[in-house]
């Protein structure tokens, strides 16, 4: 590998995406081979112009002529590709060394996938992308070599803390891992009476005291549906039963996760809430980098609070959790029942507090067989969201 890394951003336009390049924008050992968008084609221009990547994607091909005007236009030498293959094209291109896997739900899943089948180094941020196909994922990059490390701030936080590192003693060394606990801010509603729920609006739900997100994860974030999704991610990537994996409420988002060990140590990875911290250490991994974010200064943090989480009040957290026992087909069940209701919560269409109860009775009528093929994998979630969306027609109407 040359000195320069080559890295593939997919999902440039995003909050992951517009993170990852702020990193690397001072790094001159860091070359952008590639940018995706679905459709901004203003911030992707834009982002063309500043790091200059030999590919730019549009997946969505009714803006494709749109982007090659103002690529023209602004005279840019960046070569356009457009559609959802062209998303595979570029994450597997064999001068890429590192993709960094950002674009949000199940639109993820094949391009991630073809990252790792690649034998790349796949900076993770798609959790859709182990919650639909796990098995799949993990298996394809033990074939391939590839190095998967997540940027999720807990799932990061867990393999900092982890004893090895994959393809070395981490099969042995994780016997002494006792269980993870992923922690959680719980949100903008935390303190909110349960019987308010019913009356909150996407702009609230939008809010998060902590991160700063998009509208889909900061929803997911409000019901902690997020902390479900990360429950089944970490499950695949760990290797860990349900019954090793934990969730505890923690508002002051500083320590992002733990390892406790069979010795009784407890191993906690800190840091200011920024995704740079994370998205540094994927990159330089393993060394470490400049992440642009301020030191952490515990004499001047609030006292560090836990607690259990209260699943009547999020009920999308105990929904994630049981699919994670359930394994097979429930994970894609789930992810897809959420993506649709959520949709529907930010465009009016559903209340806040039935998101939970439609993916309840989703997860209930749709049936999956064991998922080993991507094809039976994106079956059973065209079904979870035809579904979904009848039940949500039915309350609209």
């Amino acid at each position: 590998m040359s000195a320069v890394k080559n890295i593939c951003i997919l999902g440039s336009t995003g909050s992951i995406g517009q993170s990852t390049l702020a990193v690397i924008a001072g790094a001159p050992e860091y070359q952008v081979f590639a940018l995706t968008a679905h459709s901004n084609t203003d911030a992707l221009l834009e982002q063309c112009l500043q790091f200059k990547p030999r590919f730019a994607v549009i997946s969505d091909p009714e803006r494709l002529d749109e982007m090659a005007a103002k690529l023209q236009q602004s005279g840019s030498s960046t070569q356009l590709l457009g559609g959802p293959e062209a998303l595979e094209q570029v994450a597997s291109d064999s001068e890429c060394d590192t993709v960094m896997a950002a674009i949000v739900g199940a639109a993820g899943l094949a391009s991630s996938l073809a990252a790792v089948r690649a034998g790349k180094r796949v900076l993770l941020a798609n959790k859709e992308a182990l919650v639909m196909a796990g098995d799949l994922f993990m298996e394809a990059a033990r074939a391939s070599n590839a190095l998967v490390i997540p940027i999720d701030s807990e799932h990061n936080a867990i393999f900092q803390c982890l004893p090895s590192v994959p393809g070395g003693l981490a099969a042995e060394q994780l016997k002494a891992v006792e269980k993870v606990v992923l922690t959680g801010s719980g949100g903008p509603f935390l303190e909110m009476p349960r019987e308010s729920l019913v009356a909150v609006t996407p702009e609230q739900a939008c809010r998060h005291p902590k991160w700063s997100m998009g509208r889909k994860i900061s929803v997911d974030s409000a019901t902690m549906m997020n902390k479900g999704l990360e429950f089944i991610e970490a499950c695949y990537l760990f290797a860990l039963d349900a019954a090793q994996v934990e969730v505890l409420i923690h508002p002051q988002s500083v320590i992002h996760s733990m390892v406790h060990y069979l010795d009784g140590s407890v191993l906690a990875q800190m840091a200011n809430p920024d995704m740079r911290v994370p998205i540094a250490y994927g990159l330089a991994w393993p060394q470490r980098m400049q992440s642009g974010v301020s030191p952490l200064d515990l004499a001047a943090e609030q006292a560090l609070e836990f607690r259990e989480p209260d699943l009547k009040q999020f009920p999308c957290l105990s929904l994630g959790m049981e699919a994670a026992r359930q394994g097979g087909g429930a994970p894609i069940v789930l992810n897809a029942a959420n993506e649709v209701a959520v949709a529907a919560f930010l465009e009016g269409r559903l209340g806040f507090s039935r998101i939970p109860l439609i993916i309840a009775e989703v997860l209930s009528k749709t049936p999956c067989e064991a998922p080993s093929s991507l094809a039976i994998i994106q079956d059973c979630d065209a079904r979870a969201r035809s579904l979904a969306n009848e039940l949500i027609i039915k309350e609209f109407h």
